[in-house]
C-alpha cells in the first residue's frame, strides 16, 4: 500500500472548527493515532496527510486539516492553507461543531458545493450528553444526511465509510494511461533521456505509472535512451506500435519514429490522464499567435531544487523565447503557489503533474477557464513550438 503515488490516492479531507474533534476522528478511521488529539484549540497547526487502504475504494490519503475558525494573522494563513486543500480533494468531511453559531460550517459547506466538490456532514461526538439535540438542529439547517459520529465508541464509522466508497467512482478510462493507443501484444518503445537533469538511481513517476500501465495490459515495452534508439529500432523485426518519448527530445524523436508508428510523450499522456487534453490542445494554439511581449505562467506540481537544464525553468524558457522572440515574459511558479488572480498571463504552460492527483490539475483548468486565460501543457506546447504537433497522438 505504502508504494502507491499519493498523486494516485483518492484525497479525503476532513475540515471544522478547533477541538471539533476532527483529530480524533482521523484517528478512529485510520485505527492508529496519528494525529494529536488534545482539548486544546489549535492543536492542529498544520494539514496532516496519511496514507489509508479503505474499503470500497482501496488506496487513499486523508487530510487532517486546522481550524476553519482559527483567530489573528497567523490564523488566518492556516485557514488560507486548508481552503488550498480543496483543490486537491476528491471528497470533504465537514465535522460539524457544537457550539451555536453555525455560520463558519455553513460557509465552507456552501464554497464545497460550489466546487462540486462531494461533501458529508458529521456531527461529532455523538455519546456526549445533549448530542441528540445538537444532530436534530444540523439535520434543520442541513438535511436528513448528517451522520451522527463519536471516535470513542465508533458509533458511525461503518456508516460513514459506506457513504465515503459510494462517492468514490473509478473512471477505467481516465486510469487507463495509455487508452486507445494500444492494445494487448503491441511493442512499445519509451525514450527516456539520461542525462543531467534526470534523477539518480530511478525514474520520474510518470515513466513508472506508463510502463506499468503497458505491462498491466500485456503489451511489450522496450525501454532505451535517445542515444540508443536508432539501434532498438533497428533490431526489431517490425516498426513498433507507438514510441512515447520525453518531451525535451519531442522533436530528435520523431524524425526517428518509423512511418505507421504512432508518437507520443510522457506529458501529453499524463495531459489526459490528469487534466483536460481538450483545453491544452486549444491552449496550445495560443503560441502561434503570441504577441512579442505577451506573457506566459510556466507551472510546476513539484517544488524542487532546479537541476542543470531543468525542462521547466531552463529548456522550455529558452525555446519559448527562441520561437516567439527575447521579449517575452515568463514567471515560474512550483508546488502549491498558484497564483488566484491569472488575468494577467495570456497562457499558462502546466507541467505534466505527476505529483497531483486529477481533482487538482483540474481545478487549475477551471480556474484558468473561468479567468479566460488559455492553459496548455509541457509536452503539447512543445509538440507545438518544434513543429510536430499534427504528429503526436493524443
Amino acid at each position: 500500500m505504502t508504494s502507491i503515488a499519493r498523486s494516485n490516492r483518492y484525497h479525503i479531507a476532513v475540515f471544522g472548527r478547533r477541538n471539533a474533534g476532527k483529530s480524533s476522528l482521523v484517528n478512529c478511521l485510520l485505527g492508529q493515532e496519528v494525529s494529536i488529539v488534545s482539548d486544546v484549540a489549535g492543536t492542529t497547526t498544520d494539514t496532516v496527510w496519511k496514507n489509508i487502504e479503505l474499503p470500497g475504494i482501496g488506496a487513499a490519503v486523508i487530510a487532517d486539516t486546522a481550524g476553519f475558525d482559527d483567530e489573528g494573522e497567523l490564523g488566518q494563513m492556516r485557514v488560507g492553507a486548508a481552503r488550498k486543500v480543496l483543490a486537491r480533494t476528491d471528497l470533504a468531511i465537514i465535522l460539524l461543531g457544537t457550539g451555536n453559531d453555525v455560520s463558519i460550517e455553513k460557509e465552507w459547506y456552501d464554497d464545497i458545493c460550489k466546487r462540486r466538490l462531494p461533501v458529508v456532514l458529521i456531527s461529532g461526538k455523538c455519546d456526549e450528553e445533549g448530542s441528540e439535540v445538537r444532530l436534530e438542529k444540523w439535520k434543520r439547517i442541513f438535511g436528513d444526511g448528517v451522520i451522527p459520529f463519536s471516535a470513542v465508541t465508533a458509533q458511525g464509522r461503518d456508516e460513514l465509510l459506506s457513504i465515503m466508497a459510494k462517492y468514490f467512482r473509478e473512471d477505467d478510462n481516465l486510469d487507463d494511461i495509455t487508452y486507445t493507443l494500444v492494445k494487448p501484444g503491441d511493442t512499445v518503445v519509451l525514450v527516456m533521456p539520461q542525462d543531467k537533469s534526470a534523477p539518480k538511481g530511478r525514474l520520474i513517476q510518470p515513466q513508472v505509472q506508463t510502463l506499468r500501465n503497458l505491462l498491466d495490459k500485456h503489451c511489450i515495452p522496450m525501454c532505451c535512451a535517445l542515444e540508443e534508439l536508432p539501434q532498438l529500432l533497428a533490431s526489431l523485426v517490425a516498426p513498433p506500435r507507438l514510441i512515447i518519448t520525453d518531451s525535451q527530445v519531442f522533436a530528435q524523436v520523431e524524425k526517428l519514429t518509423p512511418a505507421g508508428t504512432r508518437l507520443t510523450s510522457f506529458s501529453v499522456l499524463m495531459a489526459r490522464h490528469k487534466g483536460d487534453i481538450d483545453a491544452f490542445a486549444d491552449g496550445a494554439k495560443i503560441l502561434s499567435a503570441m504577441p512579442a511581449n505577451g506573457k506566459i505562467l510556466i507551472a510546476e506540481a513539484c517544488s524542487h531544487i532546479p537541476q542543470n537544464e531543468d525542462i521547466g525553468r531552463v529548456k522550455l524558457p529558452r525555446l519559448l523565447r527562441k520561437k516567439l522572440g527575447e521579449d517575452l515574459k515568463i514567471d515560474i511558479v512550483s508546488g502549491n503557489d498558484f497564483p488566484e488572480d491569472l488575468s494577467g498571463y495570456d497562457l499558462i504552460i502546466h507541467c505534466g503533474a505527476c505529483m497531483f492527483n486529477r481533482r487538482a490539475v483540474m481545478s487549475r483548468v477551471r480556474q484558468a477557464k473561468f479567468q479566460g486565460v488559455p492553459i496548455t501543457n509541457y509536452g503539447i506546447a512543445i509538440a507545438a513550438l518544434t513543429g510536430i504537433l499534427g504528429r503526436v497522438a493524443m
